[in-house]
């Protein structure tokens, strides 16, 4: 039987108190809506988002991420609520649909295939809390659900229940296209409410399966707070998987990861590290309170306290304390202080010294310094881009340099240094 998927990602997220749409808040590098289209993927390949809250924003984000996944616009003005987001849908009749919350950035494939894997019509997700305090409580009668009464339904019985409904179902299509068009909002709210359709399937005799699910993988992200605990929550899965994977970490609690970082061989990560965006890290050490982004590593050993910006391609190296580097390609050189390495390229053999900076930027365009084989760059020169430091050549510490400097040579900038004898004695003893 095939599957379909449906996300539900249309509500203002008013709980957030921000300006960002709540799916597109970022969890572990990437809004927290592409979890879940990424786990969803690993299921079905028909997954539709429903958007209405800033639709433009978030339909040109997810349109700029994927190719292959269907938007559909809700009428939020007239058909307001959960049920409100599928009326307009329509789905075969022999197919299961999967019905998701764009702010469950948690779920697992693994959980997912628990609710698909039933043979009965309608399977959903119930958690079993001490505290049912906000959640919709859940009536099973017989192993089967009878109904969902939401909170701010409920009477003071139905509130003592603590089993609660934790928002993900799997359908049988015919099932939705019969209930659907009879959903209303006759309720406190006057939304339309998912919730129904499980009504009106117990009135039917429908057989409706209770899946226990994780509470931590369904919790749902409606405040910032959330939004910090499913980062906790996300860091320590990525973390426990790459160390069971041979990555060494020094103190896990301390180091951030990016979901989308990649990693290869012996690989060590000190208290502090953070690794951001695409990253990729091979056969390398990164000292504590480094940071690297979107930039790969190679057989290199980097920190501690050193700033790998975007676009780096660093192998066979190692990069010092408080050295930065951006958009450069570092190939078996020494960097061990101090210095600041952008728009650059060098190679093999070269030594920067201390305080080194290129100079890439003139207030209008960046541009790029080459540096060759074997090359001594002393300690506090500036290397004024463009320019091109040929193999061999020795840079006198303390230069400038603004010109091209030929292999075998060596090229110093420096003002005569002047004497002026017990000048010390004249001017402190006026």
């Amino acid at each position: 039987m095939s599957i379909s998927v449906v996300i539900l990602a249309a509500g203002k997220g008013t709980r957030m108190k921000s300006n960002l749409p709540k799916v597109l808040h970022k969890i572990s590098g990437i809004p927290m809506l592409f979890h879940i289209i990424n786990e969803a993927k690993k299921i079905s390949n028909d997954i539709t988002v429903v958007l209405a809250h800033q639709y433009d924003l978030v339909k040109k984000s997810i349109e700029e991420n994927y190719s292959d996944i269907k938007i559909f616009k809700q009428d939020i003005i007239n058909f307001p609520g959960t049920g409100g987001a599928l009326k307009g849908l329509k789905f075969k009749d022999n197919q299961k649909v999967l019905i998701l919350n764009g702010d469950m950035p948690l779920i697992t494939k693994e959980s997912l295939e628990k609710l698909i894997n039933t043979k009965a019509p309608i399977s959903m997700s119930v958690l079993n809390l001490d505290n049912p305090e906000g959640y919709g409580r859940v009536i099973i009668k017989d192993g089967s659900v009878k109904e969902i009464i939401e909170q701010k339904d409920a009477n003071s019985e139905i509130k003592k229940i603590k089993t609660v409904n934790a928002g993900v179902y799997t359908i049988l299509g015919k099932i939705l296209n019969d209930f659907i068009p009879s959903l209303d909002n006759n309720n406190a709210q006057k939304e339309y409410y998912l919730t129904d359709i499980i009504k009106y399937a117990s009135k039917n005799n429908i057989a409706i399966e209770p899946i226990e699910v994780d509470k931590k993988e369904f919790m749902g992200v409606n405040s910032k707070l959330h939004l910090a605990k499913a980062e906790q929550y996300m860091q320590e899965r990525i973390k426990n998987n790459l160390m069971e994977n041979g990555v060494i970490m020094r103190n896990p609690k301390s180091i951030y990861i990016d979901i989308r970082a990649k990693f290869s061989g012996e690989v060590t990560l000190e208290n502090g590290a953070i690794v951001e965006g695409e990253s990729f890290i091979e056969n390398s050490t990164v000292r504590a309170y480094s940071v690297i982004e979107d930039s790969i590593i190679k057989n290199s050993s980097i920190g501690p306290m050193a700033h790998i910006r975007p676009k780096s391609n660093i192998q066979n190296s190692h990069i010092g304390n408080f050295v930065e580097v951006k958009k450069s390609n570092l190939n078996d050189i020494k960097a061990g202080h101090l210095s600041y390495l952008g728009d650059s390229e060098i190679q093999s053999g070269t030594n920067i010294g201390a305080g080194v900076i290129t100079c890439n930027y003139d207030g209008k365009n960046k541009y790029k310094t080459k540096i060759g084989k074997n090359v001594f760059v002393g300690s506090d020169s500036q290397l004024v881009a463009p320019l091109n430091i040929e193999d061999n050549t020795i840079i006198a510490a303390g230069s400038t340099i603004t010109q091209d400097v030929p292999k075998g040579s060596l090229a110093i900038s420096r003002i005569k240094q002047k004497i002026v004898e017990s000048f010390y004695y004249k001017f402190f003893n006026k």
